[in-house]
């Protein structure tokens, strides 16, 4: 019997457990169901229960019928699955396609945009879903640089580079080739550091990279001969140290520069050879009107502007704002002509009242603007001084020399509505007019550096439409006009209106009303009009309202 036992135990272990566990839910059941009789009759068994105490008790009980699970839940076996099935509707996803091209459309685009501005291989912009030019000329160059074959396709090898967490940000060094190196090697030789034009070749031979090392030995960084991020980021920021004649030197080249700035309208004191404040104002503000990188260095570049037949005179005019607007404003006043308190650096319609006050009294054109021959005049040794008592101020005028937040019609009012500073440009039609031109070059292609009429970066976009509706806006990159202090500051995304210039982290755009934004977008490869998306929100830095 021992023997049978163990027998028994050993080799039926699975079908007991299994008939034990069918025999716990049958005795569950019927449990169940006697409570439910028991439940019923609860009343009548208490009251008969002094008198049945001697009596046998019987137990009523009710059959219990167990039927077949309905289709749609498959019923427990001892062999089936545990849990039911759960229809899930799971959405469709588009496949990734083998290989991306130029031309393609898909999901998978906009993270590739997004990786490539973060590691500073494309312009920051919105992301899109469209794989164009300008993505496949930032995949090209990432290639390049990763020792991957340099097509600008992007199949598995490529996109998981670029996606690889420990991916490296954008650099350049000695043997490099491409259009990158030429912009490079364009802007070494505007800062001096390359030193003639014939060097720019879109290679990056030994005279680049020496060129870099010197940049980056004058600027205090590590002197490899690679540009990377800081060097990058430093080429074209204000913290810039150039390799020529700048602040401080004193020489022949600096006294022919002044002569010319001074025929040109731009220097308003004599010439001595010495490059101090005066000659530095000058050079900004010829660079600023000469649609170059206002730096205030005498570099290649602007040396060869300012000796051409082509260097544009000075002019100021209501709206500028400066240094040089307030050395005019101090010659006015030392003549009579303007309020010493109006000196404000702003040119406002008191100023302008000034100006022309001025040209009045020493035979000049009244047209309220500072030309060459205005300031040849005012500069001058033969001037005739404001008539007693007709010195232009700001009592009971209501006008101002600079005006301030709110103060114009249709700007926002007070930094409660978050805007601050400045001023705006009074004109009804400034704003329809800027739209108007802003949307004529819908479509146009973008190019990285190209300032129009028919290519744009993001820059040359908004610097381009600005002049063409007469505000004299001198070409500033994305970093620039986070600062550029002379219209009124919005500081409030939702304060945005029709004609404001909207800055966000490395882009600028023109504000077209309804929510929606005019720009020269590298994701999309050309100039859109599109809604001011969560994007833009997100990298929302400041915007400037122009018209008043």
């Amino acid at each position: 019997m021992r023997t049978e036992r163990l027998t028994r135990k050993k080799c039926g272990k699975k079908p007991f457990q299994r008939w034990g566990l069918y025999g716990a839910v049958a005795i569950t059941i019927a449990a169940a169901g006697f409570v439910a009789t028991a439940c019923s009759k609860e009343a009548s068994v208490g009251d008969a229960q002094a008198s049945s105490m001697t009596e046998p008790i019987v137990i009523e009980t009710t059959p219990i019928e167990i039927t077949t699970a309905p289709e749609s839940i498959p019923p427990l076996e001892p062999e089936g699955q545990l849990l039911p099935n759960i229809a899930i509707t799971v959405p469709e996803v588009e496949p990734m396609p083998e290989y991306i091209r130029v031309g393609d459309r898909h999901s998978a685009v906009v993270n590739l945009q997004s990786r490539l501005m973060e590691l500073g291989f494309m312009d920051s912009d919105e992301p899109t879903d469209y794989y164009g030019t300008q993505t496949e000329r930032a995949v090209k160059i990432f290639q390049r640089q990763n020792k991957l074959a340099m097509d600008g396709i992007v199949g598995s090898a490529t996109y998981d580079a670029i996606m690889d967490p420990a991916a490296k940000y954008y650099a350049v060094r000695k043997g490099d080739e491409g259009d990158d190196i030429s912009q490079l090697q364009n802007r070494l030789y505007e800062l001096g550091y390359l030193a003639t034009s014939d060097l720019i070749t879109g290679n990056f031979g030994d005279s680049t990279e020496a060129a870099v090392l010197k940049l980056q030995e004058v600027n205090s960084l590590e002197a490899d001969g690679m540009v990377g991020q800081k060097t990058m980021n430093l080429l074209y920021s204000d913290e810039i140290k150039a390799n020529f004649l700048a602040y401080g030197e004193k020489s022949e080249v600096v006294l022919a520069a002044q002569e010319r700035l001074r025929s040109l309208g731009y220097l308003m004191t004599e010439p001595d050879g010495a490059f101090g404040d005066d000659t530095a104002a000058a050079l900004r503000q010829f660079q600023s009107r000469n649609d170059l990188i206002v730096d205030g260095y005498l570099g290649p570049s602007t040396r060869d502007v300012l000796n051409g037949s082509e260097a544009v005179p000075n002019g100021m005019r209501l709206g500028d704002q400066g240094d040089q607007v307030k050395k005019v404003q101090s010659l006015l006043s030392k003549y009579g002509y303007l309020n010493s308190a109006n000196a404000t650096g702003y040119y406002g319609e008191i100023t302008e009242k000034a100006v022309k006050n001025f040209q009045k009294q020493n035979k000049l054109t009244q047209d309220g603007s500072v030309g060459v021959q205005t300031l040849a005049k005012l500069t001058g040794d033969n001037v005739k001084r404001a008539p007693a008592g007709s010195t232009s101020s700001s009592s009971g005028s209501s006008g101002s020399s600079r005006p301030s937040s709110g103060s114009s019609k249709g700007s926002s009012s007070g930094s409660s509505q978050g805007s601050s500073g400045g001023g705006t440009i009074k004109n009804s039609g400034g704003v329809a007019s800027l739209i108007a031109v802003a949307q004529s070059k819908v479509g146009c292609p973008y190019v990285w550096g190209a300032k129009g009429p028919n290519s744009f970066d993001c820059s040359g976009f908004v610097y381009w439409c600005l002049n063409q509706v007469g505000v004299k806006q001198s070409y500033l990159t994305s970093s620039g006009w986070r600062n550029v202090g002379r219209y009124t500051k919005i500081t409030s995304f939702s304060n945005i209106q029709a004609g404001d210039i909207v800055v966000v982290k490395g882009h600028v755009g023109i504000a077209a009303g309804g929510g929606t934004v005019i720009d020269a977008s590298s994701s999309n490869g050309r100039v859109v009009h599109r809604g001011l998306s969560s994007w833009w929100a997100n990298n929302f830095i400041c915007a400037w309202r122009i018209f008043g």
